[in-house]
């Protein structure tokens, strides 16, 4: 029997996330499978990755073997590299404290990148953010001086326009008041009666 460490997977359509599972060969993709050591999710960035250490290594070195792509996560999380100094240790090519010695220079190595890449997708992030701000300001901007021309234009206009409306408006004035006026002259002049 074949043991394999493979990606399960689970989620819903389109938000995939896996289980790194140690299974039978034979077994199906999704099926049953002999022990769960850790989680792996692609849709973050950079792609969050929780796995026992410990039993990874021991399955590796009890002949487990992993496919491609949890290879890959193996050899991310360090599990390849512990494993291949062990193996130094045991042929005799150096003690078991040069090997933790080295592998912790590599852990630290590693982090630094991590560190790296994840403050780098922050800047990234922050630096498209005050590039959306900017751009919406100078559309704002301009929304703004083409408000302001057209209040100002209509104000001019309103201006010039002033005279000829005060003209009309005069002209129609007069001429309401002149019927009035009129009206007034046609009616009898009522006579002052003496009172009683």
């Amino acid at each position: 029997m074949a043991v394999k460490i493979r990606l399960a997977r689970k989620g819903r359509k389109k938000l995939a996330f896996y289980h790194i599972v140690v299974a039978d060969s034979r077994s199906p993709r999704d099926g049953r499978y002999i022990e769960k050591i850790g989680s792996y999710n692609p849709i973050t960035n950079p792609a969050t990755i929780e796995l026992d250490f410990d039993k990874a290594l021991g399955w590796l070195q009890n002949g487990a073997l992993p496919t491609d792509t949890c290879r890959a996560i193996l050899s991310y999380k360090g599990v390849l590299m512990k494993k291949h100094l062990l193996e130094g240790v045991t042929k005799g090519a150096f003690d078991e404290a040069e090997a933790l010695k080295r592998f912790d220079e590599w852990v630290k190595q590693n982090e630094a990148k991590i560190e790296a890449k994840k403050s780098g997708l922050e800047k990234s992030q922050d630096d498209e953010l005050g590039k959306k701000l900017s751009a919406e300001k100078s559309i704002s901007e301009a929304r703004a001086a083409k408000f302001a021309k057209r209040n100002a234009d209509l104000a001019a206009k309103a201006a010039a326009g002033d005279k000829a409306l005060v003209a009309e408006v005069m002209g129609t004035e007069e001429a309401s008041e002149e019927p009035a006026a009129e009206e007034t002259a046609s009616e009898p002049v009522a006579e002052d009666k003496p009172q009683e």
